[in-house]
Parts: C-alpha cells; structure tokens; sequence
C-alpha cells in the first residue's frame, strides 16, 4: 500500500477524475472523505469505498463556501484523526457556458476552479499543520500551458491561476513539511459540468494528441497518487502533465 493511514479529501470525488482518485486511494491504505455539491455521485462512490473494505465518508461541501470548507476539514479530523492530503479536483467545464462574453460564465468558473482552490487550500493548511505536514494536490489541465478556440476563456484562466497558486503555495508552505503540486490532464471523457460541445472540436483534439485518443480517470489517478504519497517526498512546486502528448507538439 502507497497511503497506509494517511487521510484525504477528494473534493468532487463523486464522477470522473475525482471519483477514479478516490476509489485508487482507498485500493492504498487512505481514509478518503469524498466532497462534492453531487450528493447522489458522492455517496455511491464512498459507499462502494466501505463495501470494498476501505474507509470513506461523503460530505456535501460547495467548494466556492469558507463556511463548507471550515465544515469539511472538521468533519474529516473529528471523524478520522487528521488530514494528510487534500486533492482539489472539484471543477466546471470549458463548455459549461456557450458564450465566450458571458460574465456570469466567467464568475461561475473562476468561482469553483480557481477561487476553490485557494479557500480548500487555506482551510486545509491548519490542519496540515496539526498532522505534521501534509501534500495538496491541484487539478489544473492542459489549458493551464497553452489557449484553447474553443470553450469560455474564464477555464484557460482559472487553470492557469490554478498552476500559479500552487506554485506560491509550495514556496510559502515548504518549510512546514507541506507539499504542493499540480496535475495537468490532457483530454479526458466529458465532465458531469460540461455541456454538449462540438463532436468535431473534439475528434480535432485527439487528432492533436500524440497517442491518438482520451485519457481514462484511472491514468490521471496514479499520477495524483504518486504527488500525493511519501513516494514524492522531495517533489513539490511542479507539474505533472497526463495528457497523451499534447502541449509537446
């Protein structure tokens, strides 16, 4: 096992990437908390968690609130000890919003996946602190490198925010014995957030992507695994890039 009685929380662990992360943390000796505003989603996936045999709860959290987070982060040390690992995954798609000019658009992305990260990380770090330390994982994309045509422009900005904020956190953190990194998938199966998009934009972009297809949850799982784990120790302020190839072109 690679997280023998560490602790996590996985925000918008209940579909996808964050769902894949959750399930291969608890398959390695982590206690997950599975945070997600997707009640249903959130409870299937750490009920199936207690029904393998590992240790999970869900707790509904809006990662946009100060007051879910100071709820989340206490609600995992009262029902598990403490917090090793927060894994920021919560996040709304590049084509949740048609309009590229729409500002409400742009509020509600940077909300969740910028400003979401920033209020996740200052609720976790006290806590990390009281653990001894601890590894924050930030889910950015792709598009935190290089612009897309297509999608509302508030996602390559956030993503790039994102990349930058764990950077900071990094350097401001790193005495404590708190690591953080940023995973940066490539084109991934849709997001539960994303809306119906451009078939042929999409088949553009596997077209783009070196290994000629997606990425599976799983692939980007292990990488948050590797950060997240003693493994990656010494790894901490850099960017792991899962995306078949793509910003190599």
């Amino acid at each position: 096992m690679r997280l023998p009685g560490k602790v996590a929380i996985v925000t918008g662990g209940g579909s996808g990437l964050g769902a894949a992360t959750a399930r291969l943390f608890a398959t390695e000796g982590a206690a997950v908390v599975v945070a997600d505003v997707y009640e249903e989603g959130g409870r299937r996936v750490a009920a199936g968690i207690i029904e393998g045999g590992g240790r999970a709860e869900f707790v509904r959290a809006d990662v946009t609130s100060p007051a879910d987070w100071e709820r989340l982060v206490a609600a995992t040390e009262q029902r598990f000890g403490r917090l090793d690992i927060l894994v920021n995954n919560a996040g709304i798609s590049s084509t949740a919003f048609a309009d590229p000019l729409d500002a409400a658009g742009w509020h509600a992305i940077m909300g969740v996946n910028a400003t979401g990260v920033y209020l996740g990380t200052a609720a976790a770090v006290p806590a990390m602190r009281r653990a001894g330390g601890g590894s924050i994982v930030n889910f950015s994309s792709i598009l935190g490198f290089v612009a897309s045509e297509g999608g509302h422009p508030a996602y390559a900005a956030s993503k790039g925010a994102v990349r930058l904020l764990t950077k900071a956190t990094a350097v401001r953190y790193g005495p404590e014995g708190i690591r953080a990194n940023s995973v940066h998938p490539g084109f991934m199966p849709p997001m539960r957030s994303a809306g119906a998009g451009a078939p042929e934009a999409r088949q553009r972009a596997i077209a783009e992507t070196p290994l000629r297809r997606t990425g599976e949850p799983i692939e980007v799982a292990y990488g948050v695994l590797f950060l997240a784990s003693d493994e990656a120790s010494f790894v901490t302020g850099t960017e792991l890039v899962i995306d078949g190839g793509y910003i190599a072109r």
